[in-house]
C-alpha cells in the first residue's frame, strides 16, 4: 500500500491485490476529502459514473471499480479505480508528440453523446462561476489582474450561449494525465465534471500549459484543438481565458511553488490576461 503524489483535494491510495492462485494488480482507492463533499456530498457516485461514461466513448482514463458513496468501509466516500502505469504530465521534450495528443483527447471527451449519457447530475459551469463572480472577495489580488478581469466579466456574466453544452473536464491539464511510451494513457481527476461550454476547458489548459511550457506551446495546443473541433464558435475564447486567469486569483502565493517557477507563472498569467483583453480590445 502506497500513497499517490498530487492529491489535494482527496487521499489516494495504491493498493496490491492479491488473488490465491498468484495472479496480482493494483488498485487504487480515492478517498474524498472535506473540500470536495462540502461542495458535492454525492461527488464519490459522481465521479464514478463519469468513468464509466468516458471510457464507453473510448476517452483514455481509469477503469472503475467499486464505488463507497455513503462511507461504510473507511468513513469517507470512496472509488476504486484500476491503476494506470504511467509518468505524470509532458516534459518539455516529448510537446511535439505530447500536445497533439493533449488537444486530440479533450475533443474526444467534448464530443460524448450527451443524449446517450445521463449526466444531468453534472453542475453547470456557467452557475459555478455566476457564484464565483458574485462572491467577490473583500480584497481583490491585484498581483494577478484581478480587478481587470471582474471589471470584464462581472457586467456580461452570464455570456450568451455560442456553443452547445459538452461534457466538461473540469480542471483538464498535463499534470492529470499519465503518459506510457510516448502515449497519453489515462486522463485523471474527474471530481470537477460539468456541463458547459466547450471553451471553458480551453481556456483552463491554455493557461496550464502556457504556465509549464510557454506560450509557443499554447497556440500548438489551441490550432491543433481547433482543428479537431471546426464547429466549435471561439469568438467567446477571450472571456473564458479570463475566466481561467481567475482561478488562481488569491491562491497562487498559497501553492507551495518555488520562488523561481511563481515568477515566471506570474509573469505569463500576465501575458494571458494581456492577450485576452486586447482580443475583447479590438472588437
Amino acid at each position: 500500500m502506497a500513497a499517490l503524489p498530487g492529491g489535494v483535494s482527496s487521499r489516494v491510495t495504491v493498493v496490491g491485490v492479491r488473488y490465491p492462485d498468484g495472479r496480482h494488480h493494483r488498485l487504487v482507492v480515492r478517498e474524498y476529502g472535506d473540500r470536495d463533499l462540502q461542495r458535492n456530498p454525492d461527488v464519490a457516485a459522481h465521479e464514478f459514473r463519469v468513468l464509466q461514461v468516458v471510457r464507453a466513448a473510448g476517452v483514455p482514463a481509469p477503469e472503475p471499480h467499486y464505488l463507497d458513496r455513503t462511507g461504510a468501509i473507511l468513513g469517507t466516500p470512496l472509488i476504486v479505480i484500476a491503476y494506470v502505469d504511467g509518468q505524470n504530465g509532458l516534459t518539455s521534450s516529448d510537446l511535439d508528440r505530447g500536445l497533439p495528443q493533449l488537444a486530440e483527447t479533450l475533443a474526444k471527451i467534448h464530443s460524448v453523446d450527451l443524449a446517450a449519457a445521463d449526466l444531468s447530475f453534472l453542475p453547470r459551469q456557467e452557475v459555478v462561476y455566476a457564484e464565483v463572480l458574485t462572491l467577490r472577495p473583500a480584497t481583490l489580488d491585484d498581483s494577478l489582474d484581478e480587478p481587470r478581469i471582474r471589471e470584464v466579466l462581472e457586467p456580461i456574466w452570464p455570456l450568451p450561449r455560442r456553443n452547445r453544452p459538452v461534457l466538461l473536464h473540469g480542471d483538464y491539464w498535463p499534470g492529470n494525465t499519465l503518459w506510457r511510451d510516448g502515449r497519453l494513457v489515462a486522463v485523471v481527476d474527474w471530481e470537477d465534471a460539468a456541463l458547459g461550454d466547450p471553451l471553458a476547458d480551453l481556456g483552463n489548459a491554455r493557461l496550464e500549459i502556457l504556465w509549464a511550457y510557454g506560450p509557443d506551446a499554447m497556440h500548438a495546443f489551441t490550432r491543433r484543438y481547433r482543428e479537431l473541433m471546426p464547429h466549435i464558435d471561439v469568438s467567446h475564447l477571450p472571456y473564458w481565458d479570463l475566466v481561467a486567469a481567475l482561478r488562481p486569483a488569491g491562491k497562487l502565493s498559497e501553492w507551495g511553488l518555488d520562488p523561481q517557477t511563481e515568477q515566471t507563472m506570474r509573469t505569463r498569467h500576465r501575458l494571458f490576461v494581456d492577450q485576452a483583453l486586447q482580443a475583447l480590445n479590438r472588437r
